[in-house]
């Protein structure tokens, strides 16, 4: 029992990413479409629409830094293709040049230790159906570029943190700090006053002299002779 318990204990396992549904629709309609003979793209009206070969689920799921996209029988949940979406590879989903609605699968099968491609042709009934199949696997490539950008900044961080910074034994730091002489800084706007101080501010400065003119002597009175010749007579009667 001792030899188990050490043994479990010594083992460890790799945990298996678990499947997150991105998206999900219950009805897709799967054709089987001729090779493309040049490099021109894909068209729909091309195929018979209206003849498709497999009908069932398609499922969008991301299962750690892979999305797979799995075609299955609606009623048993059976495999019917499957197709992935994974960094540094081609993109596994192709859109047609006339149609929102039809695209063509890169679907993969390891058969005999050899892994096998195909391409089929899909469609949906609805074009929200395709536009919410084609965001989910947008989300996805956006989860891996951020995830790859994190990756980058911390190996630059782990890099820049590893250089010793510490003195020796036996170095010194030197340090050279210039003084500025603080009179020569004045404030913008004591500099800009300086020029409209007032009359009792210069006045209490050394450099300054002010000299003030006397004020002009009181005019003088008027004699009684003056005034009794300017001012008319007054005869009262009785």
């Amino acid at each position: 029992m001792e030899k188990e318990n050490k043994l479990t204990e010594g083992t460890s396992e790799i945990e298996e990413p678990i499947e997150v549904p991105l998206f999900q629709v219950p009805e897709c309609y799967v054709y089987l479409i001729p090779p493309r003979k040049s490099a021109a793209s894909y068209r729909a009206d091309e195929w018979n629409v209206n003849k498709w070969a497999w009908e069932g689920t398609l499922k969008v799921l991301s299962k750690g830094e892979e999305c797979i996209i799995k075609l299955e029988d609606k009623e048993t949940g059976e495999l019917y293709a499957r197709a992935f979406l994974r960094d540094g590879e081609p993109h596994p989903v192709e859109a047609v040049i006339d149609s929102s609605r039809y695209f063509v699968l890169r679907i993969e099968e390891n058969i005999g230790g050899r892994l096998r491609h195909a391409f089929i042709g899909i469609g949906f009934r609805e074009r929200p159906e395709a536009y919410d199949f084609q965001a989910a696997l947008h989300d996805h490539q956006k989860y891996l570029n951020k995830k790859k950008t994190a990756e980058e900044m911390e190996q630059q961080y782990q890099k820049s943190s590893s250089v010793d910074y510490s003195l020796k034994e036996g170095e010194t730091l030197k340090l050279q700090i210039k003084n500025k002489p603080g009179g020569t800084i004045r404030s913008k706007f004591f500099e800009q006053g300086l020029n409209n101080l007032s009359l009792e501010e210069k006045a209490n400065r050394k450099d300054s002299t002010i000299l003030l003119k006397p004020p002009p002597p009181p005019p003088a009175p008027l004699s009684p002779v003056a005034t009794d010749a300017r001012s008319p007579q007054y005869h009262l009667l009785n």
